[in-house]
């Protein structure tokens, strides 16, 4: 396995980050997930298109896109495998402990991960836990991703792959690494970006191929909804078969928006 690490790929034994990096220190990072099948990884343009905002959302320069382009393209020709999960992490390099950042600049990594084909349906939590949709943080996709640990920890204790969050004023937001849609009287709806999700790729895509509407909604939608999905990078559209202890049978607009995305993102790589 080889990382790519600071202009150029080592062995991932030998691959170092400082322990005084940012990144680690106190979570001063972005990043970005990718999907690869074959050897080829899925809508660059969008997500190196929201590293950057991530980037400037956090004060941090701009990464270098000719540099990432070249990194994920030799991760991927270094360790050819079935489907992966592409990571860039671009955080704010060796600094001083504390908040001050240092003047050594940023630190790209990219990693590649094989994983498998999320099944059709799945299941999910709602978590007591609130996003902030007004936060410092809102909308950017940064490294400080503990929230959602312990959040993804409590979904897997209830034997659930997603926990779901609301925002501060009780609003359906987003899961932990997903989006979240809704079908009610056939039509398909997701929170908008004001009630303080990421602006995931997927649910960009999503949105742009189903027609699926942006709409507030009340955290209990998920109690009535006909049909729920989420969306994210490697689970494309994933239907919900069950919510807390409710219990939902995958519906036929679910299985639409899954036709529609495998159909389009086939057609072209980089949409």
């Amino acid at each position: 396995m080889k990382i790519w690490v600071d202009g150029a790929l080592q062995e991932r034994d030998a691959a170092r980050v400082s322990v005084l990096d940012h990144g680690l220190t106190v979570g001063d990072g972005v990043f970005e997930t990718l999907k690869a099948a074959d050897g080829e990884a899925f809508a660059i343009t969008r997500h190196l298109d929201r590293l950057t905002r991530s980037a400037r959302g956090l004060g941090l320069p701009d990464p270098d896109l000719d540099e990432a382009r070249r990194a994920i393209a030799a991760v991927l020709e270094a360790n050819p495998m079935p489907l992966g999960r592409l990571r860039m992490t671009f955080t704010g390099g060796l600094s001083p402990l504390g908040s001050e950042r240092g003047e050594n600049g940023p630190t790209l990594v990219v990693a590649l991960g094989e994983v498998k084909r999320r099944p059709d349906s799945t299941t999910v939590v709602t978590v007591p836990w609130t996003r902030n949709e007004r936060g410092a943080l809102t909308g950017l996709k940064t490294t400080s991703y503990a929230e959602n640990v312990v959040a993804l920890a409590r979904a897997h204790e209830q034997g659930a792959s997603e926990a779901l969050f609301a925002n501060t004023v009780g609003r359906l937001c987003e899961g932990t690494g997903s989006n979240v849609f809704v079908v009610i009287d056939g039509e398909i709806h997701t929170p908008p970006l004001a009630a303080g999700p990421l602006a995931g790729i997927t649910r960009a895509l999503a949105i742009e191929w189903t027609g699926a509407q942006e709409t507030d909604l009340p955290l209990d939608v998920l109690e009535s909804a006909d049909e729920i999905f989420l969306t994210s990078t490697l689970r494309d559209v994933q239907a919900v078969h069950r919510v807390d202890d409710r219990e939902l049978v995958p519906g036929p607009v679910t299985a639409k928006a899954m036709r529609v995305f495998d159909e389009r993102a086939a057609d072209d790589l980089d949409p």
